[in-house]
């Protein structure tokens, strides 16, 4: 009786430690195909028991703030996201066990199309860091939609597939940004011809009115009474 209650309070235990920012990993398969023979990642354990979010936008230019699985839509207008990884830029984790779980990455090195290192922490709810941590695209059209990640404990690829929202900045959204500020300084002929009064061509007529408007002023004043300056126009 007293070892059954053991066995269940242990089982309780281990429900609650894996409650955190990732799930936990099936590392049963050392036969994956792409594993590396040595990652040259390591572990650190911080002084404090650590989250995925909080390291990701301590070591990145991503500063969101929130659950890991919200980061995605908050990033919109704010940061670039896209389906390939690119260094700097925070990988997306997402309902790989119910949709509010989420879990988010620093991308450290693109190694090739289908590798790439990463820096996360609390990845096996330990609260501990994990640091150059090899990931594998292993999507049938190499979109990096399906991934898996590398036990740093064991050295194993991990058999657990995991949904890839997509990757977060480094730098900000764009479409709002330098590309269309400039456009909007340096409006194709076509739209400037189209919007008639916008734009820096009527600027330069309001600025440069046609000689007849003159002319007209003149007949009504007189040359005498023009200012050199409209008298040149």
């Amino acid at each position: 009786m007293v070892g059954s209650f053991l066995r269940l309070a242990a089982a309780a235990s281990l429900c609650i430690a894996l409650a955190g920012c990732a799930s936990r990993p099936d590392y049963a398969d050392n036969n994956f195909a792409g594993r590396p023979v040595a990652s040259g990642g390591h572990t650190a354990r911080p002084d404090a028991p650590l989250q995925c979010v909080p390291y990701a936008r301590d070591h990145s230019r991503v500063t969101l703030f929130g659950d890991a699985y919200t980061w995605w839509d908050k990033a919109a207008g704010k940061f670039a996201r896209s389906p390939v990884p690119s260094t700097g830029a925070v990988m997306v984790l997402y309902n790989y066990a119910g949709p509010n779980r989420g879990h988010v990455a620093v991308v450290r090195a693109v190694v090739d199309s289908r590798t790439i290192k990463i820096d996360h922490a609390n990845w096996l709810d330990d609260g501990n860091i994990y640091v150059d941590d090899p990931v594998r695209d292993v999507s049938a059209e190499n979109d990096w939609s399906q991934v898996r990640v590398f036990n740093l404990r064991t050295q194993t690829w991990g058999g657990r597939i995991y949904p890839v929202q997509g990757f977060i900045g480094p730098g900000p959204d764009t479409r709002d940004g330098p590309r269309d500020w400039h456009v909007a300084q340096n409006p194709p002929a076509a739209q400037t011809a189209a919007n008639g009064s916008d734009g820096p061509r009527d600027w330069h007529v309001a600025q440069n009115p046609p000689r007849v408007q003159h002319d007209a002023i003149s007949v009504l004043l007189g040359d005498d009474q023009l200012t050199d300056e409209e008298k040149s126009h």
